[in-house]
């Protein structure tokens, strides 16, 4: 339900009901007054409550993260230009410009921080959450093809030796990386282990 109309004493009162309701906070909103309270003559005659009608906005979440990030550029003194990708299940924004590895960080953690934060600011007081994606100059695509091409190497290492490897720590997504692409390897077996933010991926020799 994203418009309520209440009855109450006064116009303030009526929209706070309203918002009870739908859960949300002032901002979020837009008020109509139907109707002003009227006092009743000598006490009980044609006395009238407040009536108002409390529409819930059309947060664009997209928009929103648009902002955000337009925000922290802007306070780090960087000239970004951003481009949006619409696909079926999330939006991804390409972030272009010079020396940008400022947002990219060790192995992508500033940008995967960065990521985080802006799906918090879109998804915040939006009624359908939506998935932002965030990439710099298309480095996630070179990452994963470098982690792809590490896999191959380490697996083949494996094979050679019998011994088993153990990777560095990496975030979710990169182990989800070097799993699939070993996937289809039927000698080889490969595993997460360890607790997070040092969980690592081991790449062995399947028993």
């Amino acid at each position: 339900m994203n418009i309520v109309e209440k009855s109450a004493k006064s116009i303030d009162e009526a929209v706070e009901q309203a918002l009870k309701e739908l859960g949300l906070k002032p901002e979020q909103v837009e008020v109509e007054v139907l109707e002003q309270p009227a006092k009743a003559l000598f006490g009980f005659i044609g006395g009238r409550q407040a009536k108002v009608r409390v529409t819930a906005r059309q947060i664009d979440p997209v928009e929103v993260a648009n902002d955000f990030l337009k925000q922290i550029f802007t306070t780090m003194k960087i000239s970004v230009s951003v481009e949006k990708i619409t696909a079926e299940d999330h939006v991804l924004f390409n972030l272009r410009g010079n020396d940008l590895g400022v947002l990219i960080g060790k192995h992508g953690q500033t940008l995967d921080a960065l990521q985080y934060l802006v799906n918090l600011a879109a998804n915040r007081d939006s009624v359908e959450r939506v998935r932002i994606l965030l990439d710099v100059e298309d480095y996630r695509k070179r990452r994963a093809d470098t982690l792809t091409q590490l896999a191959l190497r380490l697996a083949d290492k494996v094979k050679r030796r019998g011994e088993k490897v153990v990777l560095e720590p990496m975030s979710s997504h990169e182990r989800k990386i070097i799993h699939m692409a070993l996937q289809n390897d039927h000698r080889i077996a490969t595993y997460s282990e360890g607790e997070d933010p040092f969980r690592k991926v081991v790449i062995a020799l399947k028993r």
